[in-house]
């Protein structure tokens, strides 16, 4: 029998919200783990805010940016499948990562079956139907003109506003009831319950592996917090710290 091909995890790296210096130490580990990524020749998931802010003018790239899209480019090359689902910090994307590094990107939760297992990936922003605060921020902040017009804007002014509905949207998201009424967890035990063997999510910053049923809620946390990796290679998933 074949060897399975490994599939690794991350979310909410926010990178961009420490000055360089202070982050270095995080993009290094990045670049290791995309190495560790290349080597084993796995599919490589990020679930949302990469970046604290991100929003893709069609001539400049923000300079915090440029390691992190290098070493993405570098694994496109070898041949790793990259998927990018869009997290509440994603304010716009073009097509920078879908033409020139090859990436998938969602703005969706995906179904997707690894390794002979069916998982729910989503960043988990969004999924509460009655979060009026949220549907109007987001309504906001993805609208195709408003983001047109944005774009007008001199990129030194559109990112100190992006870093601003970045911190709002941070600011937002700690205030929400992640306990035992967590809406990520509510979503997880009706997809477990539907038939997902993995439901994995982001967003709360709160890192969580719990079994529930005849599945597993998984959160991935945050790099603010503790940087660290889910892999899984058709029989568990596990988590590395960086």
């Amino acid at each position: 029998m074949p060897e399975l091909k490994k599939a690794f995890f991350i979310s909410d790296t926010h990178f961009g919200f420490h000055e360089y210096e202070r982050e270095k130490p995080l993009i290094e580990k990045f670049e290791f783990l995309c190495n560790v990524i290349t080597e084993a020749g796995g599919d490589f998931y990020i679930l949302g805010d990469l970046f604290d802010y991100w929003f893709e003018y069609k001539t400049v790239i923000q300079k915090y940016s440029f390691r992190i899209l290098t070493s993405l480019e570098k694994m496109s090359e070898k041949g790793i499948k990259i998927t990018y689902l869009i997290g509440n910090h994603d304010f716009a994307h073009r097509d920078l990562f879908e033409k020139e590094f090859k990436v998938r990107v969602l703005d969706k939760p995906l179904t997707e079956i690894i390794n002979n297992k069916k998982f729910m990936l989503a960043h988990g922003d969004g999924l509460i139907g009655n979060d009026k605060g949220y549907i109007v921020l987001k309504s906001i902040v993805r609208n195709k003109k408003l983001q047109s017009l944005y774009s007008k804007l001199h990129p030194n002014v559109g990112i100190g506003l992006a870093k601003y509905f970045s911190k709002k949207s941070r600011h937002y998201t700690s205030e929400k009831d992640f306990g035992e009424n967590d809406y990520l967890l509510q979503f997880s035990r009706q997809k477990i319950k539907e038939g997902y063997d993995y439901v994995v999510m982001g967003h709360s910053h709160k890192f969580l592996f719990e079994k529930i049923g005849n599945g597993y809620y998984i959160n991935l946390g945050s790099w603010l917090i503790k940087p660290l990796y889910g892999v899984f290679d058709g029989t568990k998933f596990d988590f590395v710290e960086l």
